[in-house]
């Protein structure tokens, strides 16, 4: 039977049609679908879950990037990125959907790790990005700190930090400090320092596409790449390595993907990594002035189809009464709007 545009039609809503409505963050939409993005830890709350597939959403959750090391110091590496659509972190597979209930979901969105303040006889590497988070469900990695110091620095010190991505290992000393490594599924390593003679360069923070590059000679390695996701319908990079710095007249590297802080060059502070994309900040320059970068905060992105029509063969226009609501609907381009 095929209802025509204008035509009412009584039943159940359960029988009729499925509807799933949240509030937080800021709501946008992609298509038929509804898009909630978090660029600061809220509550995403499910105030009517529809059935399948209608609760069942997809996420990107990236944490913040780690920050910069100073003195000829190693870029921070990118937060960690879990993600359902396009690409996820660290050449995985893309993760599995989440079915979601009506009830509260606590969002956290981590901060950009703090850069290293150049400080004489201090080479704490910078500090990691916080953790981002969609409730207990899905967790990341904050993004390695940067390897700071000199050729007295301890190895702690001057090599990259563990994160979602692995911060840069110091230029300075013989050999440089080596690359931190990333978490599996949500980033990769950084790159190593140079730590040849007065030749140094620091290496590339890791990123969610790639491994963030060894400095060599006088160059700094270039932060390793993000990764791009098209959860809010457009294309658009998050979690860049920041990029190495330099000495000497050498070239610093730059930010992976454009989105990671470039690495300064002598007496230079590292460039910051862009906010709300979990890119790392860049290492600083020799001497003073050269101050690491701060990583860029996270992002946590929801998406969802709020509505899927169950009633074969009706035209728009149609308007469907729910008998155990109360309540009416016009349906438009497969869609039904309450009324």
């Amino acid at each position: 039977m095929e209802f025509l545009a204008g035509n009412r039609i009584r039943g159940l809503s359960t029988d009729r049609l499925t509807t799933t409505t949240a509030t937080g963050g800021t709501i946008t939409t992609n298509g038929t679908k509804k898009v909630h993005s978090f660029t600061s830890s809220g509550t995403f709350t499910v105030t009517s879950a529809g059935t399948a597939p209608n609760n069942v959403v997809d996420y990107l959750v990236v944490s913040g990037g780690g920050g910069g090391g100073s003195n000829i110091a190693g870029g921070g590496g990118a937060g960690g990125l879990r993600s359902t659509m396009n690409n996820t972190g660290g050449g995985g597979t893309l993760e599995s959907q989440l079915t979601v209930t009506a009830k509260s979901y606590t969002i956290t969105v981590g901060a950009g790790g703090i850069g290293k303040v150049y400080v004489v006889g201090s080479q704490n590497s910078g500090t990691d990005g916080g953790v981002s988070s969609l409730d207990t469900d899905v967790v990341t990695v904050g993004g390695g700190g940067g390897g700071s110091g000199n050729s007295s620095g301890t190895t702690a010190q001057r090599y990259g930090n563990t994160g979602g991505s692995g911060g840069g290992g110091l230029g300075d000393g013989d050999p440089g400090g080596s690359g931190g490594a990333g978490t599996t599924n949500e980033g990769y390593a950084g790159g190593a320092g140079a730590g040849i003679g007065d030749n140094w360069g620091g290496g590339g923070g890791g990123g969610a596409g790639s491994v963030g590059v060894n400095g060599t000679g006088t160059s700094g390695g270039v932060g390793g790449s993000g990764v791009s996701v098209s959860i809010t319908g457009s294309a658009v990079y998050y979690a860049g390595g920041g990029g190495g710095a330099t000495y000497a007249g050498g070239a610093p590297g730059t930010g992976g993907s454009s989105i990671g802080g470039a690495g300064g060059d002598t007496s230079q502070a590292g460039g910051v990594g862009t906010v709300n994309t979990g890119s790392g900040g860049g290492g600083g320059g020799r001497h003073a002035g050269g101050n690491g970068g701060n990583g860029g905060s996270g992002i946590v992105i929801i998406s969802y189809e709020p509505t899927t029509n169950l009633l074969p063969n009706i035209e728009d226009g149609s308007i469907f009464y729910e008998t155990d609501t109360n309540k009416s609907y016009v349906l438009s381009s497969n869609t039904w709007t309450e009324l």
